[in-house]
Order: C-alpha cells, then sequence, then structure tokens
C-alpha cells in the first residue's frame, strides 16, 4: 500500500481549517500537525474533535521536531510568511503557501501543475488570482493582442477572515503580478470588493480584456475548455456569462460556489484556492509513490 503524504498546516484560520477539513476527505494525504498559536481558536477546537495532532507553538512546532512531515500548506500571512520561507527549505519541507508573498513560484493548477511539481516552494497567489488567471491565460492563446486586463472579485465580507484583511495590498500586489506573468500583458489591474451583503453573496469575478479584435465563437471555445479543466479540481467553479465581445472588449463572469467543508457554501473563495492547493499536495503525492 503507498504511504501517505504527511502533511502540515500552519495556520488555524478559516484557510487553515478548510484545508484541514479537505485532507481528510483525501485518499492521498494525512494531516500530521495542526499549528498555530491560539489553542481556544476555532480551528484548534476542530481539529482536537478530529483527533489531529496540534500545536500553539507556531513554526517552532516544526523546527523543534515535534512534528515530521513532508509538506506544510503556509496559510499565516504574507509577512511571516517570508520569515517562514527559508526556515522550511533549510529543512527540506515542501511547502505550498496560501499567502499573497510572493515568494514562491507563481501555481495554478489548470496551468502549470505539473511544471511546479518539482518546486520547493509554491505561492497559490489569491482566490481572486485562482479565478482569473486562467480566464486571462485562456484570452491571451486565443487573441491577437491584448492591450489590458481588469479583474474584479466581489466576496461575501464574511468569508473574509483577519489574515485576507490584514494582506489586501498584498493580495492586489500579488494577483496582479500574476496575471502580468501569465497573460503575458503589462496592463492589468485586480480589484476585490467585500461585499456585506444579506443572503450572503457568492464568489463571482469577471475578467475584462481590451482587444484589438477577435474571433468570439474561438474565444468561447476556449474559455468553456478552461473551465472545464478547472472543475476537475474546483467542482463549484462555473461560467455564468459566456464572453462578449463589445466595442473592442472582452468580458466573462465566473462564479464560485464553495463544498462547505468548513465555512457555508457562500464562501467560494476560500474554496478555489484550497482546492488548488489541494491539487498540488495530492500531485507531489502521487509522485512520491
Amino acid at each position: 500500500m503507498n504511504r501517505k503524504l504527511r502533511v502540515g498546516i500552519l495556520g488555524t484560520g478559516n484557510i487553515g481549517t478548510d484545508l484541514l477539513m479537505k485532507i481528510i476527505k483525501s485518499d492521498v494525504l494525512e494531516c500530521k500537525a495542526f499549528v498555530g498559536r491560539n489553542l481556544n481558536s476555532a480551528g484548534m477546537r476542530k481539529a482536537v474533535e478530529l483527533g489531529i495532532p496540534i500545536s500553539d507553538r507556531s513554526i517552532d512546532a516544526f523546527t523543534n521536531g515535534t512534528f515530521n512531515v513532508d509538506l506544510v500548506f503556509d496559510a499565516t500571512s504574507a509577512q511571516m510568511h517570508k520569515k517562514h520561507a527559508p526556515i522550511f527549505e533549510g529543512m527540506g519541507i515542501l511547502v505550498v503557501d496560501m499567502t499573497p508573498s510572493q515568494v514562491g513560484d507563481m501555481c495554478v493548477p489548470a496551468i502549470n501543475l505539473d511544471k511546479c511539481i518539482n518546486k520547493k516552494n509554491l505561492n497559490m497567489i489569491t482566490c481572486g488570482g485562482q479565478a482569473s488567471i486562467p480566464i486571462a491565460y485562456t484570452l491571451k492563446k486565443t487573441v491577437p493582442s491584448i492591450e489590458y486586463i481588469e479583474t474584479v472579485s466581489a466576496i461575501s465580507s464574511n468569508s473574509a477572515g483577519p489574515g485576507t484583511r490584514a494582506n489586501l495590498d498584498e493580495y492586489i500586489n500579488n494577483t496582479e503580478a500574476a496575471l502580468s506573468y501569465f497573460a503575458e500583458c503589462n496592463n492589468v489591474k485586480a480589484i476585490i470588493n467585500l461585499n456585506p451583503a444579506k443572503p450572503h453573496i457568492d464568489m463571482q469575478t469577471t475578467v475584462f480584456a481590451k482587444v484589438d479584435s477577435c474571433d468570439i465563437e474561438i474565444v468561447k471555445i476556449a474559455i468553456k475548455q478552461c473551465v472545464a479543466e478547472i472543475q476537475k479540481y474546483v467542482p463549484g467553479y462555473k461560467l455564468i456569462v459566456e464572453p462578449v465581445y463589445e466595442s473592442g472588449r472582452i468580458m466573462v463572469m465566473v462564479r464560485v460556489k464553495g463544498a462547505g467543508d468548513y465555512l457555508p457554501k457562500y464562501a467560494g473563495n476560500l474554496d478555489i484556492i484550497n482546492c488548488a492547493a489541494i491539487s498540488v499536495a495530492e500531485k507531489y503525492a502521487k509522485e512520491l509513490n
């Protein structure tokens, strides 16, 4: 029987706790450490309930030999990951960075998962990046020339925890850097809207591209193929407005509904980045065996 990949989670907030629930469902991953700073946090209490080993020693729980893991999901903050990255590198531990730190190699599974498998530190960019970059990348492949790309992600305010709120500037910078890299367009803009509406809204991302010309039928076919590829690891990802071309602009809109593993299903922003990260870890696990 093949050994499961031993993984740890650093950061016990919404992202980390949802990752834990997804790891438990995985056939090839096993959570050996759920690590944070507060034993009384909701995430810690959930881990205890599930029988998962915990610690409030933060990264020291890994450096002092308390836990033996192959891979760590760093779900802390961009600033903290900049400190953690060289430590994990020195220990030879693979890292999947859930923060917008811009430290590791950028990974969007629908685009470059196979190329990422030999990297030691992978950055999952942002939730808006995971939703929009495959669309922008597909447009780049099907449209002769793109002058400008803009993405707007609207999420429920309730699904944005303190880590997300503390990293809003980093969110914008990392999303724009990734958009520019994958879509090969220097003129990009990323916008995030924290919507307090009730009932809570599902995550919705719109991609706009200013172009000289396009064959919209070719674009539609390519976008549908792109969406189908993402749905392999994010089942709640859905195209809700097919590509529209008007006055030199293409517009595409997608919606992401979460699996409801930890937060409610409206928290698609949490789900898409975590599903992307799990797909990376599962790829590592299969390569290991």
